[in-house]
């Protein structure tokens, strides 16, 4: 039964009250300890006449004092340095006080070495008694630790997150857990004991461990670890056939929680080992706050994240424009949950209806859009060519020339890793992308576009696609052995790209740091491994060939030429040339016409004009040869 917010203050009033009796009692049985202790525990007649004056300024100066420190809040049992450093700091002031106005106010004579014996007793009865809680605190739940029913664990990570969930799991009677050790791969370490637990050894002698110990389980607390340490981790634990659980990276810990309140399974996302993502929020909040913000697929994978994110920022109000109603339906009641004091606006519509796009910015006058709605699926497209490009191309042209139409302060277009040398139609309608803002960028409005990889768990991610194989027994299928590319965790991706929409100056191509490649047989291996089941016996991975307009690998090193640092380490600039406004209206016009007429042909060699550097996937190539033999096939028939 839950309690009522009455009973709750009752017990705080009580709990106070009582530590303030405690704390009296300590105040006056120093100032009498004091005498005793001076004068050898026999006070001589004519010294005991200056005890009630010694007990009348004392008492009140230390309540105050105490008062003032805030000591009668909090629980003893958590008391930490801190509070210690506070009580010796209102011991020390009291007495200064007391200095003070005991000449002023007691009889001539009072014998100076009380102050000092006064002082000791009282530091010692008030910061004793805290640690005397603590310490019978921890006793309790150590004894409580003995029974069978906990888990035996170890701690893998002798650090600070290490001690912070050994001392959180001794604080809580309800987390389940009996730590026997810890694991951590600092020879320095081994052997020495950390908050009384024994650092037992090294990861690779996990299997030994936990044979001896009995471990049941194993909880990971190194946030800052890289993908390989995680792997390795996840290597030992898996081959010691035990029960492993991991504390999140600092990009997840929220405020008010401690480690242990998030200990939870290890995710593929671990493994990628991504450091902490560090924002400059003054600049992000001065691009968002009181602003209304206007996201393009605001129900995508990109799309919700950017919206919880940008809600934190304060903006006036977010409208979330998205043609998919199911979707919408979810992230509107998502946002009215999670922040019910904004203002979200749910819009149907597609970027492809310049008068729906022109209803939109008319109604709310965003200050600042993101673009995120595009068609990204790369195979999918190479066989939907025409809608590729009405949609990533004109859907994007109608979308900033409304925004500078409407007088919209920043405008940041979600790109693609994939717009770096396209082989696929889908790069290379990003490419365009880029290029039209590049072209648009030469008024109030402000363009930036930012590039980057695979979104680990988005829409059309392997993750849901494996989980999904692995679920149904398998096979797990792999394109090529050797498929490599770079990603990154939705949080960090739409974290980054408020970083940049903050920093760039307009007309730019922000270019993300991604990390480390990842073989994607390797991904495919740990989320095998991470469902308790063994690849090739449990579940087979099965190669299926590379799909059209896929590459074998991304290729970073081209990406990141011709690019120059920026405020952040995460974020580097893309120094390019677009083409003059008017050049892009009249190339977008007869791309307008070969659409319309629905010939592949003259739209590649449209596209390879314009973006010099597209290679057409072999697959498109022969469906143009095939239309073309087919059409002269009719022609010679007629």
């Amino acid at each position: 039964m839950r309690k009522q917010p009455g009973f709750l203050i009752r017990n705080i009033a009580v709990r106070r009250i009582l530590i303030w009796a405690t704390q009296t009692v300590i105040f006056a049985a120093s100032a009498v300890a004091a005498f005793l202790l001076r004068f050898d525990f026999s006070v001589p007649q004519h010294y005991l006449r200056y005890l009630p004056y010694a007990l009348a300024i004392w008492l009140p100066v230390k309540i105050v004092v105490f008062y003032a420190a805030k000591l009668d809040r909090g629980f003893w049992r958590y008391v930490s340095f801190s509070d210690l450093v506070r009580v010796l700091a209102a011991n020390l002031l009291a007495s200064f006080v007391g200095y003070l106005l005991i000449p002023l106010l007691a009889p001539p004579g009072f014998p100076r070495s009380l102050y000092m014996l006064d002082l000791m007793v009282c530091m010692f009865g008030t910061g004793g008694l805290r640690l005397v809680a603590r310490a019978t605190s921890r006793l309790s739940s150590q004894a409580r630790s003995k029974k069978e029913d906990l888990k035996r664990t170890l701690i893998y990570g002798a650090g600070d997150a290490g001690m912070s969930l050994l001392r959180e799991i001794r604080n809580n009677a309800r987390l389940a857990y009996r730590i026997c050790g810890f694991i951590d791969d600092d020879p320095s370490k081994v052997g020495l004991r950390i908050g009384g637990v024994p650092v037992l050894g090294g990861g690779g002698k996990m299997g030994q461990l936990v044979a001896r110990h009995r471990i049941a389980i194993v909880l990971i607390a190194i946030p800052s670890a890289t993908g390989a340490e995680m792997a390795l981790i996840f290597k030992f634990s898996h081959d010691a056939e035990v029960e492993f659980k991991t504390v999140p990276g600092l990009g997840e810990v929220i405020e008010g929680r401690g480690l242990a309140g998030q200990i939870r399974e290890v995710a593929v996302e671990d493994l990628l080992g991504r450091t902490p993502v560090h924002l400059e929020e003054e600049s992000i909040s001065s691009t968002l706050e009181g602003k209304i913000v206007l996201v393009t697929g605001a129900a995508g994978s990109i799309g919700r994240e950017l919206c919880r994110q940008i809600a934190r920022f304060h903006p006036a109000g977010i409208v979330g424009f998205e043609i998919a109603e199911s979707s919408l339906f979810e992230i509107d009641h998502e946002m009215r949950q999670s922040f019910p004091h904004l203002s979200f606006y749910p819009e149907i519509g597609s970027i492809q209806n310049r008068e729906r796009l022109n209803e939109i910015f008319q109604r709310y006058k965003p200050a600042v859009v993101y673009h995120a709605a595009a068609y990204k699926h790369v195979p999918l497209m190479e066989n939907h060519v025409f809608e590729a490009i009405e949609n990533n191309v004109f859907g994007s042209y109608n979308v900033a020339v409304a925004a500078a139409e409407h007088g919209v302060e920043d405008f940041l277009l979600i790109s693609s890793d994939k717009a770096v040398r396209p082989t696929s139609v889908m790069g290379a309608s990003k490419r365009i992308a880029e290029l039209i803002l590049l072209a648009l960028q030469n008024g109030r409005t402000r363009y930036v576009a930012v590039r980057f990889g695979n979104v680990l768990g988005s829409n059309g991610s392997v993750i849901p696609i494996f989980k999904k194989q692995i679920a149904a027994g398998g096979p797990v299928t792999v394109t090529h052995p050797d498929m490599r590319r770079f990603f990154m965790t939705t949080f960090e991706a739409c974290q980054l790209v408020l970083q940049a929409l903050a920093i760039g100056k307009g007309g730019q191509i922000c270019v993300l740091d991604m990390g480390q490649p990842v073989k994607i047989v390797d991904l495919a291996t740990q989320l095998i491994l991470l469902s308790g089941l063994r690849p090739e016996e449990d579940i087979e991975i099965e190669f299926t060939g590379i799909r059209p307009g896929e590459k074998l690998s991304e290729e970073l090193g081209t990406m990141l030429e011709g690019t120059v640092p920026s405020k952040h380490d995460k974020i580097r600039i893309f120094v390019g040339n677009g083409l003059p406004e008017e050049d892009m209206r009249t190339w977008l016009e007869s791309l307008r016409e070969i659409c319309a007429a629905r010939d592949l042909g003259r739209l590649i060699v449209a596209l390879k004009e314009l973006v010099p550097d597209y290679s057409p996937s072999v697959h498109l190539l022969k469906r143009i040869m095939a239309r073309g033999e087919t059409s002269r096939a009719v022609s010679e028939s007629n």
